[in-house]
């Protein structure tokens, strides 16, 4: 079994998977029942950035592909049969660089880089439970991320299902030679991503207990005043350990992000409940 834990015989969606590398693993070597794969970028950019070799041979084998899908964008998602899938997979995902009039407004309103990867992942979340998973099916959401900053800065354990029915799981570790040929691309170009240690988080609105079992849930991840789950800190020996903690740079940008986050998702939730009860 593949260290990302995933069963045989099911329908899995890929999200923004850049040169189709890792789709055509999953095609090649785990043999899903069904598989659809999505990119952001149009097919003349994939042909540009890395060749079509992964595009063809997967269109060669009948593979559903949807170029210039936005995940954040239901407009961009023409093609897609909803709720039609087992697993959802996104694979480091990252903000691309983009000078467009609307990513310039909404990196005003978020403020930094860390709460717009944050609202990738929790629209990535969000959408993956109401619009792409099968109300009878597996129901899991896989978001595979480097361990290193500013990616673990995101918090993905715990703030991207704030007010969902989505609950994290566990993690496992994501090691890419599970998956031959997958090249982990930057976002941007055609260049190689350097290999550092990946991490996949599991999320479902469905009670997993075998898949659970197998999971890794950290020490830090603890309700407990010894833990902070933030800053991935624990645990903490005495109440002075906490205090130095809590005053340390690491803990104040940490809950300068939360803080800033959660005052968006508040914001936003407003705004959507002003809008259903107009309705």
């Amino acid at each position: 079994m593949m260290k990302m834990h995933l069963s045989s015989g099911l329908r899995i969606l890929t999200i923004g998977d850049g040169d189709l590398s890792f789709s055509q693993a999953l095609h090649q070597h785990y043999q899903p029942k069904s598989l659809c794969a999505t990119v952001f970028d149009s097919i003349d950019t994939i042909e540009a950035k890395y060749g079509l070799t992964n595009y063809q041979q997967l269109k060669a084998n009948d593979i559903a592909i949807l170029c210039g899908f936005d995940v954040t964008a239901s407009e961009t998602w023409q093609g897609l049969t909803t709720s039609s899938f087992d697993v959802v997979i996104f694979q480091f995902p990252l903000i691309p660089n983009d000078a467009s009039e609307e990513h310039y407004q909404r990196a005003k309103q978020l403020g930094d880089a860390n709460l717009r990867n944050r609202r990738l992942l929790y629209l990535y979340l969000k959408h993956a439970q109401q619009y792409f998973l099968d109300p009878n099916g597996e129901r899991l959401a896989i978001i595979t991320s480097k361990d290193v900053k500013p990616y673990r800065q995101w918090d993905i354990e715990q703030s991207l299902n704030i007010g969902s029915t989505m609950t994290y799981l566990g993690q496992s570790a994501f090691d890419s030679s599970d998956f031959p040929n997958y090249k982990i691309r930057n976002v941007d170009r055609d260049k190689f991503v350097k290999q550092t240690s990946g991490i996949s988080y599991y999320y479902s609105d469905k009670e997993h207990a075998p898949l659970a079992s197998q999971l890794h849930m950290p020490d830090y991840l603890e309700q407990s005043e010894q833990y902070c789950a933030m800053c991935r800190v624990g645990p903490m020996q005495s109440s002075a350990d906490i205090k130095a903690h809590q005053h340390s740079k690491r803990h104040r940008q940490m809950s300068d992000f939360d803080q800033r986050w959660r005052k968006y998702l508040y914001q936003l939730h407003k705004l959507n409940d002003h809008f259903s009860c107009a309705k």
